[in-house]
């Protein structure tokens, strides 16, 4: 079979290459969704939802529900075969993490529960390979009074534009030692050992995943040219304004259902007057069933 994802199969890769560029997203538009409750999707609703996971890996949904409610993202993440929760150690008890500003305790300390920028990510970058985060819902209960707008960026047209530009930035980001998050300690493992990794590779299935940050502490990339190159390149590629970055800012009653693509948070700002920011994020071991 043929595999887009060989670097020795040419055939495959301009084939899938035509049909992803053929239906990629022209607008962020084209990614959002209205649903009535994203809890119990009608066919329709699902079958728009899942038409866009299959052209971009990812979805914007928009509904009416403007509750504080976990059951949510879980339910909705339910209907595409997410079940198997990444339950992390600031999560809450159902595995769900409050995405909000924390003024005490340790999530403070965690750029994600503050109002500070977040650069380029995908999730969990910095987990063990059984632990790897395919799926995720990012569900807004309310909004800030400013900012906390997302870029998103389908991670297989990162990919895609990376080998337009040349091959070896993808066989450097494939090896096993690219990217390496160094030893630290949490409150719950206690000290974890340094974890390397690809940033791009594949799952037992042929489906690609993508590992990767834009911080430049706390990670160490390998230090031989290639990789630097292919490093160099892709922060190139996420600073232009290819139109293949979409931006988006969720109110109320939308959110993100998507394979872990890659995306970014500006800072912002809340009105003491008024609710602060608050989003649910579910994230999963599982790939998206669309």
């Amino acid at each position: 079979m043929n595999n887009p994802f060989d670097l020795t199969d040419s055939e495959g890769y301009s084939r899938w290459r035509e049909q992803k560029l053929a239906a990629a997203p022209a607008s962020v538009n084209e990614l959002i969704v209205e649903v009535r409750d994203p809890r119990s999707l009608t066919p329709n609703e699902h079958k728009a939802l899942a038409e866009r996971i299959r052209r971009c890996n990812m979805v914007i949904y928009a509904s009416p529900l403007h509750e504080a409610d976990t059951e949510i993202p879980r339910l909705l993440g339910a209907q595409f075969g997410l079940a198997h929760l990444d339950a992390n150690w600031l999560a809450g008890e159902d595995g769900i993490s409050e995405i909000r500003v924390f003024d005490n305790g340790t999530r403070q300390h965690y750029i994600p529960y503050t109002d500070k920028p977040i650069k380029w990510h995908t999730d969990g970058y910095y987990n063990p390979p059984e632990r790897t985060i395919r799926g995720m819902v990012l569900h807004c209960v309310s909004n800030a009074s400013s900012g906390g707008e997302n870029q998103l960026m389908d991670h297989e047209i990162a990919y895609l534009l990376l080998r337009d530009e040349d091959p070896r930035h993808i066989e450097a980001l494939m090896q096993a030692d690219a990217m390496t998050i160094p030893d630290r300690v949490d409150e719950k493992d206690g000290l974890r050992s340094a974890q390397s990794g690809p940033v791009f590779s594949l799952d037992a299935a042929g489906h690609l995943h993508m590992r990767y940050t834009a911080r430049t502490r706390s990670i160490e990339w390998k230090p031989d040219a290639a990789t630097l190159a292919a490093v160099a390149a892709l922060e190139r590629l996420l600073a232009s304004d290819s139109p293949h970055v979409f931006k988006a800012r969720l109110e109320p009653g939308m959110g993100l259902l998507c394979n872990n693509v890659l995306h970014d948070r500006s800072a912002f700002s809340d009105d003491p007057a008024q609710p602060s920011r608050l989003l649910y994020r579910a994230r999963y071991l599982d790939r998206m069933n669309a």
